[in-house]
């Protein structure tokens, strides 16, 4: 008997749980489509809303700037593939040229 008693309340708490999420999804939905009036009275960003007022500025990070401070329109991240053989040779050459590596002939000596 107390089983059926946890079925059913998990039972409603999901149907609770889905029906609150569906209503969440519409009204942000509609949210979304609503238009907001801006508000260019200084009385209105010296409220407890002074959040709405940074939203309209855009300030960019920082590593999103070129040396000059402009924003840049490329993508950052730009990959090319190359052959195993290649990206060794390079690991391998970034190794020897780091300051703790100790080459071969010096250890045998």
């Amino acid at each position: 008997m107390l089983h059926l008693l946890y079925i059913l309340a998990f039972t409603i708490l999901a149907f609770i749980a889905v029906a609150n999420l569906i209503r969440n999804l519409i009204m942000f939905s509609f949210d979304r489509e609503r238009t907001y009036p801006a508000n260019s009275s200084p009385m209105a960003n010296s409220g407890n809303f002074g959040y709405l007022s940074s939203r309209k500025q855009f300030v960019p990070h920082p590593e999103l700037l070129d040396n000059a401070g402009n924003l840049i329109k490329e993508p950052l991240l730009v990959m090319r593939s190359i052959n195993v053989d290649d990206a060794r040779q390079q690991l391998d050459a970034i190794y020897e040229s780091s300051p703790g590596h100790k080459s071969e002939n010096s250890e045998e000596a």
